[in-house]
């Protein structure tokens, strides 16, 4: 049985949509290269949204420099992601979805370094900033 979410697009609306990086990742499961997205090293004041719905997921509060090549950060908004155990690759992860359309964001980790202990490990193509004014 294939889970039923808030919004939902045929595989030819989100191509349509999306740029082909940003299918390749949300919606096939991708991951971009280490270093290379633009958010990784991003830290305006603002709010990350899933680049397929704009549903909110993070504040620029949660994020944090992880040195892992992806951006970071220590928690979500309460109730934007879902958690799906991933086996691929011969490793056991927790997979992180949006909860409002289903797409892929990344991965998140228990070896973050802030009180929170976790470390969101997401795509900067699976997500979009919205800049905050101080």
């Amino acid at each position: 049985m294939v889970k039923k979410y808030p919004i939902e697009r045929s595989e030819a609306e989100w191509r349509k949509q999306l740029s082909e990086e940003q299918y390749r990742v949300l919606r096939e499961k991708g991951t971009e290269a280490p270093h290379s997205g633009k958010y990784n090293l991003h830290f305006q004041n603002g709010e990350y949204r899933c680049a397929a719905c704009q549903t909110k997921l993070f504040e620029s509060d949660q994020k944090f420099e992880s040195n892992c090549g992806w951006p970071s950060f220590d928690d979500a908004i309460e109730g934007s992601i879902e958690y799906v155990q991933d086996r691929s690759f011969g490793m056991i992860r927790t997979e992180i979805l949006c909860a409002t359309c289903g797409s892929h964001l990344g991965h998140v980790f228990d070896d973050g370094p802030t009180e929170t202990g976790q470390r969101y490990c997401v795509n900067s193509a699976s997500i979009e900033f919205e800049s905050k004014s101080t």
